[in-house]
């Protein structure tokens, strides 16, 4: 099947974030994505909880070599006291907007059905804080959202967050050089290697597994019986998000070349676009079959890009 680019909504919040940070001067949120590597594997973290994304990989992991590749530097601020991270923030507000996270989505109240807490990471851009209320673009699909202080504040905190530090956010982004969109794809090249070759992981919960591994047990474990909560996440979040990166990413590659690993990553986002419908309706045989066609691609693509990366 020929490749065709997805263009459309879903969770690309920290990608979204960046590219209205960098303005006029943005790249693609595909090759924004791209850059922090997110496409470049599969984990299941604790041996339960999937990600469609490398193995040990978090979104802070991939940030600085993704604003290395595309030629740009930022600023980072964490931790401290409420107080004082309030007191950054509106200081930094007066040089322009502020990019914040992770915060934890369920506290984030403007989006329909949040009302605490739910462990799901998030990033915004915060354009002002006025009086008791802080105003943002939420890439979630809300722009100018207006949050009480405390909430946000809350989110901030990121206490339900399994990465990171409370009251992280970013300022002072300055292009430092000029790079082609084609560049920055063949920039980020190594660090997808790295990634999918597993051998970034740091401090993993025991019992985590990657790639093709990560495939074979979720399969097992979708088709033993698929709790309410798993079913969820990857409904809601974790296929939508991972089909998107893998759509991306083919079409990076492709881009500069790479037609063999284009194709299987095109490959492995159709196996993942087409977990959707059975996992929603509780096909879970189905799902399960088509996480096993989806195992041994990973192996595939990494031996394609490191073969590439060999001939370069």
């Amino acid at each position: 099947m020929k490749h065709v680019p997805y263009i459309g909504s879903g969770p690309y919040c920290y990608a979204n974030s960046f590219a209205m940070m960098f303005g006029g001067d943005a790249p693609s949120t595909a090759a924004i994505e791209f850059a922090t590597s997110s496409p470049f594997g599969m984990q299941l973290v604790g041996g339960a909880m999937p990600f469609f994304d490398p193995y040990g990989w978090t979104p802070e992991a991939g940030f600085n070599d993704a604003l290395d590749a595309m030629g740009w530097t930022s600023l980072v601020t964490k931790a401290g006291s409420a107080k004082d991270a309030l007191a950054r923030l509106k200081s930094a507000l007066s040089n322009g907007p502020v990019w914040a996270g992770p915060v934890e989505m369920g506290h984030l109240r403007h989006q329909p059905g949040k009302d605490g807490p739910i462990g799901a990471d998030h990033y915004v851009v915060v354009l002002a804080v006025d009086g008791e209320r802080v105003q943002m673009h939420d890439p979630q699909g809300y722009p100018f959202a207006s949050l009480p202080l405390d909430d946000f504040i809350t989110a901030w905190r990121a206490e339900t967050i399994d990465y990171g530090e409370p009251y992280t956010m970013r300022t002072d982004f300055r292009r430092v050089r000029q790079v082609g969109e084609d560049d920055i794809i063949r920039a980020s090249l190594p660090a997808a290697i790295r990634w999918l070759s597993m051998k970034h992981a740091q401090r993993l919960p025991q019992g985590t597994v990657g790639n093709e591994e990560a495939a074979e047990l979720l399969a097992s474990i979708v088709e033993d019986g698929c709790s309410d909560d798993l079913r969820g996440h990857l409904i809601h979040f974790a296929v939508r998000v991972g089909a998107r990166r893998l759509a991306d990413a083919a079409t990076c590659l492709a881009r500069v070349g790479q037609a063999d690993a284009a194709a299987i990553a095109s490959y492995q986002a159709v196996l993942i676009g087409s977990l959707q419908y059975p996992l929603t309706v509780a096909r879970d045989a189905e799902a399960a079959a088509i996480l096993r066609q989806l195992a041994p691609t990973y192996p595939r693509l990494l031996s394609l890009l490191q073969g590439m990366s060999h001939k370069s």
